[in-house]
């Protein structure tokens, strides 16, 4: 799923369907006032953002942090975190309170998403209000640029996220999608898709490219002026076609390499969402996630989704990161091989007992094993 935070968790046995506050959760991923913070950190020319050396693992915080969250990433030893704002904070100044929150606390904020322009069907299927929605995502670019964020995910679906329903995995539920299943149907926010046709008539392939085009030509010169990375989400599930919209882009390997080369920006590569790219499996994606890294390199893959599934499709299952198909320590031994200075961060974990907290420390503990285990193999 195009996100990097916590697994929804007002599920029911048949549906998923979260509500608009826990999809913000979903999707994503000291003394100075604002003023101070806008004319220090906004970049005087148009560059890439150099990071610290090193993988870092990020947790999935909130927007508006109480003390107990913050004590929990100290306590759990999270440098960073990965935000989902809140409508009102959608600005550079609001920007700018989040990261001040968390920075007084040790914390550094590695991105800030905004639901609104994440994911937008308008840009990527050419629906009314497309200029009006890449106008909004310019902003938000700036936005970004001014509080000194310096990466954001992007994903382009047409028609959202899919999934049959739930199940259970060690006794806990987690998203199921199964493509015989006549239940199945995409979610995006507020609105849900439906087959055969989600929006009324079939897309072409080459409406979808043109559409991404016209998009990225637009948007890229203004994070290069800002110093913002775009990182582009897989589609979830990367099934080549779903309700009349093709996923010819964001689902394959060769997908991803010509929007690169379309986009032809320093500030445009890649947020791999392991978890969905493990759903497509070889069959689909023609490589799988320790592959990507090593053809993309830490030039291009900027944010590492870390999630399992049970199986490729045509049916898989959101696992723990111990019971899936592939190996994860697959994964982390290929960022260290491509010295990756990015974040890692957990995704969609099914749901356990002790919610967000639980989750988060399971995952973060987990994700830092294999990163010190891969980083001793590394020395020898």
């Amino acid at each position: 799923m195009a996100s990097s935070t916590p697994e929804v968790e007002n599920r029911n046995r048949s549906s998923f369907a979260p509500d608009r506050r826990e999809f913000v959760k979903l999707v994503f991923g000291g003394a100075l006032g604002a003023s101070a913070f806008l004319s220090s950190e906004t970049p005087a020319s148009a560059s890439v953002h150099k990071n610290a050396p090193g993988i870092k693992l990020c947790g999935q915080g909130s927007a508006k942090p109480a003390d107990e969250e913050l004590l929990f990433w100290k306590q759990i030893g999270a440098e960073y975190v990965s935000v989902g704002s809140t409508p009102d904070l959608c600005t550079a100044e609001g920007f700018i309170e989040i990261k001040k929150r968390y920075a007084d606390a040790g914390v550094t904020v590695w991105n800030i998403g905004n639901y609104s322009v994440h994911n937008m069907p308008e840009v990527t299927l050419n629906l009314p209000g497309r200029d009006q929605k890449i106008e909004e995502y310019k902003q938000y670019l700036r936005n970004l640029g001014k509080a000194g964020i310096y990466y954001t995910t992007y994903a382009h679906m047409g028609n959202g996220i899919w999934s049959s329903g739930t199940a259970v995995v060690r006794g806990s539920k987690a998203r199921e999608f199964d493509m015989a299943s006549p239940n199945k149907m995409g979610y995006w926010i507020d609105e849900r898709f439906h087959e055969p046709l989600s929006h009324g008539r079939k897309f072409s392939k080459e409406e979808i490219w043109d559409n991404y085009t016209y998009f990225i030509k637009q948007v890229a010169p203004v994070a290069e002026e800002n110093n913002v990375r775009i990182g582009i989400h897989p589609d979830d599930p990367p099934v080549p076609e779903l309700a009349g919209v093709p996923r010819c882009i964001f689902s394959n390997f060769e997908g991803y390499k010509r929007a690169m080369e379309i986009a032809n920006s320093p500030n445009v590569g890649i947020c791999l969402c392991c978890g969905t790219w493990l759903e497509g499996g070889r069959e689909l994606t023609h490589k799988d996630p320790a592959e990507m890294i090593r053809y993309f390199g830490a030039e291009k893959i900027w944010k590492i989704h870390f999630r399992n599934v049970s199986a490729p499709l045509p049916h898989f299952i959101e696992t723990f990161m111990d019971n899936g198909y592939y190996d994860m320590s697959k994964i982390m031994d290929a960022l260290v091989e491509v010295k990756y200075d990015g974040i890692v961060i957990l995704d969609h974990t099914p749901e356990v007992v002790g919610g967000h907290y639980a989750e988060q420390a399971y995952g973060f503990a987990y994700m830092k094993a294999l990163k010190n285990r891969a980083e001793a193999k590394a020395r020898g």
